[in-house]
C-alpha cells in the first residue's frame, strides 16, 4: 500500500521505529557525525590546483643553447665513464692472465718436457788441458807496416825515376869503347890503378844484357869496360875472365880484385869489407851492395 509523503514525514518524526530509525540515518546522516569524522581527502592540505602545460605561460621555452648544453653533459659522463673503465682495465695485474694455462697452444710440448727432465750437465776437470785460440788464416796489417810499405813505394818511385835519368843520359853515349880503351891505353906494368874508383862512375846505369858500355851493361860487360880503361882486354863473359885471373883467398882479396860465383853465373868488383860492385839484373841498375851468400871466390886480374 502506498503512502504518502506527509504521512511517512509525520511517522519518521513522531514515532520512529528501529527499521525507520535506520532507515532515517542511511538517509541523513547527522552534522554532527559528518563533522567528528573526517575522510581522507580532508585531511590532506589544500593544495593550487595543478595548471596544466598550454596554461604555464612563466617557463621559458628550449632554446638550441639549451639543448646543446645538456647534450654535451651527456657526452662527458659517458666520456669519463669510458676513461675510467679502461684505467682500470689496465690496471688489471699481470697475472691475472696466463696464456699457457689459458690456451694449450703455448702449452709445452712432451719434446720439451723430455728435454727438460733429460737435461744433463757437463764438468771439466781443473787437469784439463785448455787448447789455444789462434786465428785461422787471418792477418791484420799494422800501421807501422803500412808506413813502411808506403815508405818503400815512395822509394822504388824514386829510384826508378833516376834510372830513367841515367838511361836517357847513357842511351846517347857515343864516346869509346872498351876495346877504344885498351888501344889508347899503355898495358899496366905493375899495379893496377885505382879499379874501384873507376867502376863507381857508372854506379846507375841501368843493366841490359850484353850491355858493354855506359848505355847498359851486364855483369861482365862492366868489368870488361872498366878494366879497359885500365889497358887490360878482358873478354866479355864471366867464365873468360874468371880463367883469365888468379884465384885467390879472401884474407889476401883487395878493392879491386873480382867476385865470382862458382858456377860462373855472375861477378862484379870487389869493394872491400864483403860488398860488391855489379850490374845485378833487368830492371835494376849498377849498384854496391853486400855479397848476399858463400857461392863465390875471389879472382886477381894482372
Amino acid at each position: 500500500m502506498a503512502l504518502s509523503s506527509d504521512r511517512f514525514d509525520s511517522a519518521e518524526t513522531s514515532d520512529p521505529t528501529p527499521d525507520s530509525a535506520t532507515a532515517v540515518m542511511r538517509r541523513a546522516p547527522s552534522p554532527t557525525a559528518t563533522a567528528s569524522l573526517p575522510t581522507r581527502r580532508s585531511v590532506r592540505p589544500a593544495t593550487a590546483a595543478p595548471r596544466s602545460r598550454r596554461q604555464d605561460t612563466t617557463r621559458p621555452p628550449a632554446t638550441p643553447a639549451s639543448r646543446a648544453a645538456r647534450a654535451k653533459g651527456v657526452v662527458n659522463i659517458v666520456v669519463m665513464t669510458f676513461a675510467m673503465g679502461l684505467v682500470a682495465t689496465i690496471a688489471i695485474p699481470s697475472y691475472a692472465f696466463d696464456p699457457v694455462s689459458a690456451q694449450p697452444a703455448f702449452a709445452a710440448s712432451e719434446m720439451q718436457e723430455l728435454k727438460v727432465d733429460g737435461a744433463q750437465t757437463l764438468e771439466v776437470s781443473d787437469d784439463a788441458g785448455q787448447a789455444a785460440v789462434t786465428r785461422d788464416n787471418y792477418t791484420a796489417t799494422s800501421m807501422d807496416e803500412i808506413l813502411a810499405a808506403r815508405a818503400a813505394a815512395d822509394a822504388a818511385k824514386k829510384a826508378e825515376e833516376m834510372r830513367a835519368q841515367l838511361a836517357a843520359q847513357y842511351n846517347s853515349y857515343s864516346g869509346p869503347s872498351a876495346s877504344d880503351y885498351v888501344a889508347s891505353t899503355p898495358p899496366p906494368s905493375g899495379a893496377l890503378g885505382d879499379i874501384l874508383s873507376t867502376a863507381r862512375q857508372y854506379i846507375g846505369v841501368p843493366y841490359v844484357y850484353g850491355g858493354a858500355t855506359p848505355a847498359g851493361f851486364d855483369c861482365s860487360g862492366l868489368v870488361m869496360f872498366v878494366f879497359a880503361q885500365h889497358g887490360v882486354s878482358l873478354p866479355h863473359s864471366v867464365t873468360s875472365q874468371n880463367a883469365i885471373g888468379t884465384t885467390i883467398s879472401a884474407a889476401d882479396a883487395v878493392p879491386g880484385d873480382l867476385v865470382v860465383w862458382n858456377d860462373n853465373s855472375h861477378d862484379g868488383i870487389y869493394a872491400g869489407n864483403g860488398i860488391v860492385l855489379h850490374a845485378p839484373y833487368e830492371g835494376a841498375s849498377v849498384r854496391e851492395q853486400p855479397i848476399w851468400d858463400d857461392n863465390y871466390h875471389f879472382v886477381r886480374i894482372g
